[in-house]
């Protein structure tokens, strides 16, 4: 390759290594290096990721296909006719729970021989037909993965042209319908109403019994977190009185800091021991207030953090519910995968469920 040549992306260098595995049995760095035009260490970085994912088996110098890589059809793998070409992804955000996805999405693709092409649209983008009709006439996109902004005057436009494309889609983390029967359309969601439930339970099991809700504003997920949250209370017995729940205004609001001040200040009032907050940056800022304050957490107040794409990182740790997201984008690609290679398969809705984590900013609350 020359020096005008650009430098392939992650999910292209993939996909180029997985095709050599599969035709020679073996890569080469050295052979690498000469085909894609990349340092050592970034091949040596994509093999060593590649071989946690089960794709391969590193040896001296290069690689070797791990045991059943490359299986056929019969064996729950596609064939080569769908290892080709491109799934375009478009998804609202490219900083903060969408590169899981995204990367969960390349892997997927890099196994089928195939590659993904990513946009990135704003949620606060009316109408995203545009966007997706130029991905769909890019040359070699025979798929989509789509997360549209269900909360604009144009969603079911959006919907019911991505029905009438005629390319493949699969939408992630929405629920959609198609009119005018309002069948649902196939799609990949993580279950979060169930992320709230787990949440529940487990403050409960630490004894907590006055909990409340903090959810950002015109979100899909705080509406399902939300729907969730209100079923624990019911499973757990908690009463109106016993929770409150409020939302949270955009991080870049001028006026996010006072309403999260006044929410702790009602957390107080009302004797809450425990909250559930969506999401990661939210639920720290809630800490850092409290801290600021002379609030101790967890031994104060509890607090669950809903993501957990950083949660880990604060001090003390996050307890976190932490939806599947790598996998979200993996059963994604899969989809549109094989709907490319079966147009007439039956419709297709998976939904995965989220796990908690459990760390240090919750314990069981102080008895006055």
């Amino acid at each position: 390759m020359t020096d005008q040549t650009p430098a392939l992306l992650a999910a292209e260098r993939r996909a180029h290594v997985l095709a050599t595995l599969e035709r020679d049995g073996a890569v080469r760095v050295a052979q690498l290096m000469e085909e894609l035009g990349v340092a050592p260490v970034t091949l040596r970085r994509d093999l060593a990721q590649m071989e946690r994912e089960g794709l391969l088996v590193r040896v001296h110098g290069g690689a070797v296909p791990a045991a059943g890589a490359f299986e056929d059809a019969e064996t729950g793998h596609l064939p080569m006719s769908s290892r080709a070409g491109s799934i375009a992804m478009l998804v609202p955000s490219l900083s903060f729970y969408w590169p899981s996805v995204v990367r969960g999405a390349e892997a997927e693709a890099a196994r089928l021989g195939m590659r993904v092409v990513l946009r990135g649209a704003s949620y606060e983008l009316q109408d995203e037909r545009p966007v997706l009709e130029r991905l769909v006439h890019a040359d070699g996109v025979r798929g989509l993965v789509v997360a549209p902004n269900t909360d604009t005057p144009h969603a079911q436009d959006v919907v019911q042209w991505l029905a009438e494309c005629g390319v493949p889609n699969v939408l992630v983390e929405r629920d959609a319908v198609r009119l005018p029967d309002g069948s649902p359309v196939e799609n990949v969601t993580t279950d979060h109403a169930l992320g709230a439930v787990l949440a529940a339970r487990h403050l409960a099991s630490l004894g907590h019994r006055r909990v409340g809700l903090i959810i950002a504003r015109d979100s899909p997920t705080s509406r399902k977190i939300a729907a969730g949250w209100q079923a624990a209370c019911a499973e757990l017995g908690l009463t109106p009185a016993d929770h409150f729940e409020t939302s949270l205004p955009p991080r870049t609001s001028p006026d996010f800091s006072a309403v999260v001040d006044a929410a702790l200040d009602a957390a107080l009032s009302n004797s809450v021991t425990a909250i559930l907050v969506h999401s990661d940056p939210e639920a720290m800022a809630f800490v850092d207030l409290a801290l600021n304050r002379g609030i101790s957490v967890p031994g104060d107040l509890s607090v669950v953090a809903y993501d957990d794409e950083v949660a880990e990182l604060f001090t003390p740790a996050l307890t976190a519910v932490s939806p599947p997201r790598a996998a979200v984008g993996r059963a994604a690609v899969d989809l549109v995968a094989r709907r490319i290679e079966d147009p007439a398969r039956a419709v297709h809705r998976v939904v995965l469920n989220p796990t908690l984590n459990v760390r240090g900013s919750t314990a069981p609350p102080r008895r006055g």
